[in-house]
């Protein structure tokens, strides 16, 4: 079993809050999670359907059941039970009484805050970060040497826990997606075009997002295009980086950037099966920066924290990889896949740093290495490491 960071926050928060929602992809470890933290409390699995058949037919008895709370999984299958919570927690406002699961964001987002606002806290359980699996202590580790098996094998706790292929669980989650998580959220009726689509983000990742362009090469509109792109950040496949904004007298870009919520699956959807494939792959270094991005989100997230991430961009093509913003300033990280730090990796991050000058904080590079470097003006960080940027990280 693999201790989640996240734990302390989840009991942490169910001690001011009557309902506690913890939100994330598919297989990311939620019920494991909430069943560890909650042993005591009866678990409900709504995507059972005798028992999702219950809970929409007789809301009030089927949750009279459980007068001391319970772990409801999955509530997005019986999103009319959110306003008998709101009854319930009204009624009797016990704090850590019911703990709540979802898989698609905006879904039960949007649900929770009509009908939950005040009542509950919200959580997000992304896949298992670096630094979880370093922690494991059976021989996983994090160096130069394991860089591209990370990026393979992705963050998915059923690949670690049980040494499954990624190529293997990898396909099979995405067909399950497909075919049940999108037929869900809509009646979708291009699933090859859907499904090239997918493929072809995982082609721009950590690229500025064209949606014009995507949408002629797919064979759609780009109406449909962003109709896609909101459902798979709803069901937490990608996720998207907006171009820090500010006026500094320069033209700077608008467009996103678009990065998965694992980089395994973006390596299966880009065909990328081995070692070897990947090392010498034209993607390497964006799948890399895909997943420096995505340890710092982590770490964030782990910490119930919901803090935006930018990069900085301007229409020369002048970028910094990341950029998190403070009340005193902004934070500077520039993503290396090299495994050797050397001067030119510094250029975009002293540039930027002197273009915006007093508001820079703080500056970092991260690298493929292994070893951290305290020189004068930039902290130089081993990508394991990566989650340590965020302020408070675990």
């Amino acid at each position: 079993m693999i201790d989640r960071q996240a734990h302390t926050v989840l009991l942490q928060r169910a001690t001011l809050y009557p309902v506690v929602t913890v939100l994330g992809p598919r297989q990311s470890g939620k019920t494991t999670l909430c069943r560890m933290a909650f042993p005591d409390k009866p678990y409900v699995n709504l995507e059972q359907p005798d028992v999702r058949d219950f809970a929409q037919q007789d809301p009030k008895a089927f949750l009279a059941q459980y007068p001391d709370g319970a772990v409801l999984d999955e509530i997005q299958n019986v999103p009319t039970l959110l306003s008998w919570l709101q009854v319930l927690t009204d009624a009797d406002p016990r704090k850590g009484r019911f703990v709540l699961t979802g898989s698609h964001q905006l879904q039960v987002s949007a649900q929770v805050t009509q009908s939950l606002a005040g009542r509950t806290a919200v959580l997000e359980l992304l896949p298992l970060s670096l630094s979880e699996l370093a922690a494991v202590g059976d021989g996983v580790t994090v160096g130069p040497d394991d860089v591209n098996r990370m990026m393979l094998q992705g963050g998915y706790p059923r690949i670690h826990a049980q040494d499954l292929p990624p190529e293997v669980m990898l396909s099979d989650y995405f067909a399950t997606y497909v075919e049940r998580d999108v037929r869900q959220l809509i009646n979708l009726r291009h699933l090859r075009e859907f499904g090239q689509c997918v493929r072809l983000l995982a082609g721009r990742t950590g690229q500025l997002l064209n949606q014009t362009s995507l949408g002629n090469e797919v064979g759609v509109s780009s109406n449909t295009i962003t109709q896609w792109l909101s459902l798979l950040e709803a069901s937490f496949l990608v996720f998207s980086l907006a171009p820090w904004s500010v006026n500094i007298g320069k033209r700077l870009v608008k467009s996103p950037k678009v990065y998965f919520y694992d980089v395994g699956l973006a390596c299966w959807l880009l065909g990328i099966k081995t070692v070897e494939q990947l090392q010498h792959h034209p993607l390497r270094g964006a799948l890399f920066e895909n997943l420096v991005v995505l340890e710092v989100m982590k770490s964030l997230r782990n910490q119930g924290l919901r803090d935006p991430l930018y990069f900085f961009r301007d229409s020369n093509g002048l970028e910094v990889d990341l950029l998190l913003e403070h009340a005193d300033g902004v934070q500077l990280i520039e993503i290396k896949a090299s495994q050797t730090v050397a001067a030119p990796l510094f250029k975009n991050l002293r540039t930027v740093s002197a273009l915006l000058g007093e508001r820079v904080k703080s500056q970092h590079l991260v690298y493929g290495g292994d070893l951290r470097q305290a020189r004068t003006d930039v902290d130089v960080l081993p990508y394991g490491q990566a989650g340590s940027l965020v302020q408070g990280a675990l």
